[in-house]
């Protein structure tokens, strides 16, 4: 199966659920499905979200949404998708072991109330992306439930990023749900994914020193060292840990029995391998494998939406405005993977022409 040249044979029309700054609806786009409206909390997503994307950003607590203001961005004779990946911070291991049951309850109202607009638009088509953590836990199953009841064909999968093409670690569960028939996700295979290492992620970028902005392209920028840090990535190999370093350099807290396990932090990629997954606090040396292979920073921000599958050209922040490295390694380390979303938009239409081909064959 040739991904690539697959189009609908009938037009699906999206709204995105906690659409942050794209992620998703762009991969969604790429695969032929008309993204038109992006609703998320989170005013710094607006920009970036209707700048690339030409769709329309609605600021709003999903809890508030009423179906009509879904509705509204969907067309009569097409195919409806309900999209979303509720914040995915409530199921990580760590949140999950420190929170009490009472608190998780009462996080959990995000999946529930992507449930409760399915019940109440009942869209042809559902998919929702999040944390594999997500899997294990009573509210998915009643996630489940609900769209079962209602008719829904269910599939679900936990996805190894890479093996999709995508240049980082990354595992991901990803569901599908549609009322006309059996559905699944495409293999890799069927995908036609190749795989991509941090070199050919990373190809064709200009050089940068700690601290350094490129002029062509304000997001390429790395955030400044202190003088120990830059003496600690240059004492660095890729794919190492901080205990490659001289003793002198490393931090009190790793000397201790209870830090010597925490090897994940202060080391650099490497250029033949995907990159690690990325988190919101990618842009800092210290919070991880995010060295540079070879040149002694941390990545930079263009980097990280990369290695997350954004296009080179994806615009993060207005012309002239100042960039804030925080909110910007928020939307990019939060982001859906673009190539994801295109390997979930390419899954669907290629289940809604499916399903059509054997319609015309019984009719």
């Amino acid at each position: 199966m040739e991904t690539s040249t697959i189009k609908p044979v009938k037009q699906i029309y999206a709204v995105d659920l906690f659409c942050g700054a794209g992620g998703l609806t762009r991969g969604l786009l790429d695969a032929g499905i008309k993204v038109r409206a992006g609703i998320d909390i989170d005013p710094f997503c607006e920009y970036p979200y209707e700048y690339n994307n030409d769709a329309k950003f609605l600021k709003k607590s999903v809890t508030d949404l009423k179906p009509d203001e879904i509705k509204v961005f969907y067309r009569k004779n097409t195919l409806r998708l309900l999209a979303g990946c509720a914040p995915c911070q409530t199921f990580s291991t760590y949140n999950l072991k420190a929170r009490s049951k009472e608190e998780k309850d009462k996080k959990w109202f995000l999946l529930l109330e992507f449930a409760r607009l399915v019940k109440e638009i009942q869209p042809e088509l559902v998919t929702m992306e999040n944390v594999p953590g997500l899997e294990t836990q009573d509210v998915f199953q009643e996630f489940l439930t609900t769209l079962q009841s209602h008719g829904y064909n269910v599939s679900y999968q936990v996805v190894a990023c890479e093996e999709y093409g995508i240049p980082q670690h990354r595992r991901r569960l990803v569901l599908l749900a549609s009322k006309l028939g059996e559905i699944k996700l495409l293999s890799p295979q069927e995908f036609g994914a190749t795989a991509m290492t941090v070199r050919e992620a990373f190809k064709g970028l200009p050089a940068l020193k700690h601290g350094e902005q490129c002029v062509s392209d304000p997001l390429h920028q790395s955030s400044k060292l202190s003088d120990r840090n830059l003496r600690r990535i240059q004492a660095s190999k890729p794919g190492g840990t901080w205990r490659d370093w001289p003793k002198e350099l490393v931090a009190k807290c790793h000397l201790k029995d209870s830090g010597n396990t925490y090897g994940s932090v202060y080391g650099r990629m490497e250029w033949d391998k995907p990159a690690p997954t990325m988190t919101t606090q990618f842009f800092g040396f210290g919070n991880g494998r995010f060295g540079h292979p070879e040149e002694d920073r941390a990545i930079s921000l263009r980097e990280g939406a990369i290695i997350q599958s954004f296009p080179r050209d994806y615009q993060f922040f207005k012309p002239n405005e100042s960039v804030c490295q925080r909110n910007i390694g928020r939307l990019i380390g939060n982001a859906v993977p673009v190539k994801l979303g295109e390997v979930i938009g390419k899954s669907l239409v290629a289940h809604v022409n499916e399903i059509f081909k054997k319609s015309r064959k019984i009719s």
